[in-house]
């Protein structure tokens, strides 16, 4: 089909060029720069090329939620790779992101994840040293992007949320903003190496006090983020997937 064609020999070495590119001015910029300000906007800009060159539109909602100069820890569903471009580009602050410790030795962008303040985590020893880390980016300004289902959705149905993330967010005394992400699935779902135009939605929802909260609050939380995030993402889905199915049967009549 066109959209594997174009996929293949069009996106991917795009990309492949737009990561080394802006990779490496990013890894430079580190030297005169290290609160990673230059490099944020390289990630910004790598992100908005990819979107661009995909054609994948955004539309944002609740954006007035983020006050400007806060640290928050943005919890968002989770259903196509484009998730965390589609994020960068809408949300307007210093990001950073956890990720797997494994990540950092991938060419260009592991070395990106490492050396411009993201959180590279290893599981299994999670701890103190987490906290440590989240405090500093709090120290710069910073805010984190997680996805709590810790894996991709295949059919947009938000799974069941991981309480170790909430733990994280409650010891560091972060609101928490959950974002709901409709469409992206669309775009390249997961296990499918083919991407396709199309818009996707993003909801910001009002932010989260965790002040007074005591890490056996974590379920709770989490299911609370879960359930606002699913509840939209349910009800957006279905109105899209009612305009689409509209168009064809009018058209038939």
């Amino acid at each position: 089909p066109f959209h594997w064609w174009r996929t293949v020999f069009w996106l991917i070495p795009a990309i492949t060029v737009y990561t080394v590119v802006l990779g490496a001015l990013s890894l430079t910029s580190m030297l005169i720069d290290r609160r990673g300000h230059v490099a944020h906007r390289c990630a910004r800009l790598w992100s908005w090329l990819i979107l661009a060159t995909t054609g994948v539109r955004v539309r944002v909602s609740g954006p007035e939620w983020v006050t400007p100069n806060r640290s928050y820890v943005f919890v968002s569903n989770h259903q196509s790779i484009y998730d965390f471009p589609v994020l960068i580009m809408s949300i307007p602050l210093q990001l950073r992101i956890i990720a797997k410790a494994s990540l950092g030795s991938f060419p260009v962008l592991g070395w990106h994840l490492r050396y411009t303040g993201h959180l590279l985590i290893n599981r299994t020893r999670a701890g103190r040293a987490t906290l440590g880390s989240v405090a500093r980016l709090m120290g710069r300004g910073h805010s984190l992007i997680v996805f709590p289902e810790g894996t991709r959705s295949v059919d947009g149905e938000v799974l069941r949320f991981k309480r170790g993330l909430f733990l994280l967010a409650i010891d560091a005394g972060l609101p928490v903003i959950p974002i709901a992400i409709i469409g992206s699935r669309h775009v390249m779902r997961k296990g499918r190496l083919m991407t396709c135009p199309g818009d996707v939605e993003l909801v910001f929802h009002e932010p989260l006090s965790t002040d007074g909260l005591a890490r056996g609050d974590a379920r709770l939380l989490a299911g609370r983020v879960h359930d606002i995030i699913a509840t939209t993402v349910r009800a957006r889905d279905d109105i899209s997937n009612g305009i689409s199915q509209s168009v064809p049967e009018a058209a038939g009549s």
